[in-house]
């Protein structure tokens, strides 16, 4: 048998949505193979878009240093951020629409400017930043039992699936979150702590990672952007009926219901 194209991968995920998760790509793709991977996301990306679904920014992923030696890799990765992904705060996320979901409290920015620079530094960030938020990854795997590599997750699109922003945003000069803290509870327990330097030393490196890796690219982070900068602690698996909040130091909260509406 001929080993499956991109597009043969492409659409094996695409049909994970609907029909359960599937094996690792290793059939397809070298573990490490950064390339290959997001050749594949991008297949899905400009299909997606094709089919009428919006891209509102990025996510940043494996920031953490201790998941990056697990999937035997040294850098980040990202993925696309649709309209469609996501979720009001304080609302609600049907079951029916997830596989096997965990969530991850994170950092996020809002663009007030846009970002082009292949030298982007996290200085040329802060200056572009609009608004900080707390906010909810709710990452999914479309590869069975989560048994991902490097490349599995990024042709996965980050094994990304929805997020919840906090309404709430603040101006970034005068919030320290670096040191910010982070706790996430599950239906009123505590179940994941984290701060803020988790995020690649500093949620701005990671979204200036984010910015020169795209900008090199030729797709720039634009004004209007939302950037999810990576987890700041563990991420926990989801039951249907759980009740999701996040507090994170300066930023407040933001919370959802993983429950039929």
């Amino acid at each position: 048998m001929p080993a499956p194209t991109y597009d043969d991968l492409a659409r094996r995920l695409r049909d994970a949505y609907a029909g359960g998760a599937v094996a690792p790509l290793r059939d397809g793709l070298d573990p490490v193979d950064a390339d290959g991977a997001y050749a594949v996301q991008e297949i899905n990306t400009r299909l997606w878009q094709a089919q009428g679904r919006r891209i509102v920014g990025r996510k940043a992923g494996l920031t953490a240093k201790a998941v990056q030696r697990q999937l035997g890799v040294d850098q980040p990765d990202f993925g696309v951020l649709f309209d469609d992904m996501r979720v009001a705060d304080g609302g609600v996320l049907d079951p029916a629409r997830a596989l096997q979901p965990k969530a991850e409290a994170e950092i996020a920015f809002v663009l007030g400017a846009d970002l082009p620079d292949l030298e982007t530094t996290p200085e040329h960030v802060a200056a572009a930043v609009g608004s900080v938020h707390a906010a909810i990854e709710i990452v999914d795997s479309r590869i069975a039992d989560w048994k991902i590599t490097f490349a599995d997750t990024v042709a996965d699109n980050g094994s990304s699936a929805f997020f919840v922003l906090a309404d709430a945003g603040k101006p970034l000069p005068g919030l320290d979150i670096w040191t910010a803290g982070m706790v996430m509870q599950i239906n009123g327990e505590a179940v994941s702590l984290g701060v803020g330097a988790a995020a690649l030393g500093h949620p701005l490196n990671a979204a200036a990672w984010l910015a020169r890796t795209l900008a090199a690219r030729g797709e720039p982070l634009k004004a209007g952007d939302i950037l999810l900068t990576g987890a700041l602690g563990p991420m926990v698996a989801l039951n249907p009926g759980d009740y999701v909040v996040a507090h994170v130091g300066g930023l407040g909260t933001v919370s959802f219901t993983y429950a039929k509406a």
